[in-house]
């Protein structure tokens, strides 16, 4: 029988995300498993633990294929994904979809496989990303916009910052700095088609494919938001995170290094209130801090 527990941890993360509906929607997920897998006749092999808004299962075929089976509680989550997917059909680094249902949100998804999650790529591997990336057109079906998607993670933030370990480090009144900094360049970008979440969890290794792209929270706007993550992580000094900004934006046509320094200094804040909350003030951590302070100047 299929184990749906949820661990004590998962469980308060979801309903922080979703509220309280979240437990009468788990609580309809079995049948909600057993309707689609007669709907694209699989079976459902094993849960994911992982993920943050969205329960996954791997399931098999009726050709004894393995795939991916995903649910949402927001329906409008999946349906996104799934615009954005079909956008990039002919992508090569971004994980098909197979089939997907509007009004449950379900995507059913190729299975990447080992799937070993990435570490830290070479500089060089980002740029293909995001090419890869860059080759889809702005879709037919209405997305949100990237001002929308930098004021809901935004809103996570200051969330997840209030009454943290994060909040002796960080006062409202500069998340908010960062806050309009960023929709500031949200604004007056170019307009493409933006994953949104694009940061070494969401790529898999597969054996065939190589690096596989996964989970966009697709928005349209200014693509140099998809480099953020890859340029700042793991860097404690600004002049490294300048070298990694002019070799990626090198490698990658269209990429603005001046817009790409001012979205790392917009964002920095987020990622500072996670790392702190994980007890971590650092040297990264610091650099991200100093890189907040400058986000006012953005504009």
């Amino acid at each position: 029988m299929l184990d749906l527990t949820l661990d004590p941890a998962t469980e308060t993360r979801l309903v922080s995300r979703f509220g309280p509906g979240f437990r009468d929607w788990f609580a309809a997920l079995p049948s909600l498993l057993e309707s689609l897998a007669r709907r694209w006749d699989l079976e459902i092999v094993a849960a994911v633990t992982a993920g943050n808004t969205s329960r996954s299962f791997h399931v098999r075929r009726a050709d004894g294929i393995p795939a991916f089976l995903k649910l949402t509680p927001e329906p409008a989550i999946g349906v996104t994904e799934a615009t954005a997917l079909r956008a990039w059909a002919d992508s090569p680094h971004v994980v098909q979809l197979i089939d997907w249902d509007s009004r449950s949100g379900a995507l059913l998804l190729d299975a990447v496989e080992p799937g070993t999650r990435a570490d830290r790529l070479p500089i060089e591997d980002v740029a293909m990303l995001l090419r890869s990336l860059r080759l889809a057109g702005i879709p037919d079906e209405k997305l949100p916009t990237l001002r929308q998607r930098v004021d809901f993670l935004f809103d996570l933030t200051v969330g997840r910052w209030r009454g943290s370990l994060a909040e002796p480090y960080i006062d409202r009144d500069l998340l908010e700095r960062c806050r309009a900094a960023a929709l500031t360049l949200a604004a007056d970008g170019p307009a493409e088609l933006v994953h949104g979440d694009l940061h070494s969890g969401n790529v898999l290794i597969g054996d065939g494919e190589g690096l596989v792209v996964i989970d966009p929270r697709p928005s349209i706007g200014d693509p140099a938001f998809d480099a953020v993550d890859w340029v700042i992580a793991q860097v404690a000094e600004l002049h490294d995170l300048e070298e990694n900004i002019a070799r990626l934006a090198a490698l990658t046509p269209g990429l603005d290094p001046g817009r790409l320094m001012n979205w790392c200094r917009a964002t920095a804040a987020i990622i500072a209130v996670s790392r702190l909350n994980r007890g971590l003030y650092d040297q990264e951590t610091r650099l991200l801090l100093r890189l907040a302070t400058t986000a006012a100047a953005i504009g």
